[in-house]
């Protein structure tokens, strides 16, 4: 729930750029001809997730990297993916856990805002399918007897299941603004639904890498905040 905050101030300041470029561009469009024939620049975006550094420096039990890319194939649509690897260390009241592994997710992106000119900006529908295949650590366990005149012993050997993987579809809703030249912040979120999720003997996943936390639901939950450049391949 910290986060809220960070979230809504990000949010207000791409809103805010995208409404200044679209003032702009409506100066330039009552100034010029209407016989001139914008272009505008395809080829693809690559970038990183900013959040997951920024989230590592103050959460201590968290790491993590994601790249992110997309091409355009035509006016609003986009091919996208992103490719990373997390890690994370869970504590319950009875457990303690540690998940680390790689992930991909790939789909397409739709943009449904009207640019103006040679514009890029987008706020966008995307649909993604993910894969990761991660470790589950568990490093210690108590367990719970039920019983007060026999106290719980607490296991200390860590016991590691290699191998796991995950699969999951999800719905994101985002946008980028072009704040110079070929240069975009993005924002998105992102809800999941787990496909399916393996587990270690005798024991539950807790995280999924790429996922995030995994609920008794399978369901689950994601943001990013990208900073992306284009590389422009053709002008159409």
């Amino acid at each position: 729930m910290k986060q809220l905050p960070m979230l809504k101030y990000i949010t207000s300041i791409l809103l805010f750029l995208l409404s200044v470029n679209s003032f702009s561009q409506t100066k330039q469009t009552e100034e010029k001809k209407d016989t001139i024939i914008y272009k505008t620049g395809y080829g693809f975006r690559l970038g990183i997730d900013i959040s997951k550094p920024i989230k590592a420096i103050f959460d201590k039990s968290y790491g993590g990297f994601e790249a992110v890319g997309d091409y355009r194939i035509s006016k609003n649509w986009y091919l996208a993916t992103e490719l990373g690897h997390e890690q994370e260390t869970t504590t319950e009241d009875y457990t303690n856990s540690k998940v680390k592994g790689n992930y991909i997710r790939l789909g397409a992106n739709y943009n449904t805002y009207k640019n103006w000119l040679d514009m890029n900006n987008e706020i966008y529908v995307g649909f993604r399918y993910g894969f990761s295949v991660f470790n589950n650590t568990v490093n210690s366990y108590t367990t719970n007897t039920g019983n007060t005149y026999f106290p719980a012993n607490k296991h200390t050997n860590p016991i590691t299941t290699s191998g796991l993987t995950a699969h999951w579809v999800e719905l994101q809703l985002g946008l980028k603004a072009e704040v110079f030249k070929n240069l975009f912040l993005g924002l998105s979120l992102a809800y999941k639904a787990g496909i399916s999720i393996d587990n270690p003997e005798n024991f539950k996943t807790l995280y999924a890498p790429g996922f995030n936390r995994v609920y008794q639901n399978k369901a689950g939950f994601g943001f990013n905040y990208t900073i992306s450049y284009l590389i422009p391949f053709v002008n159409k």
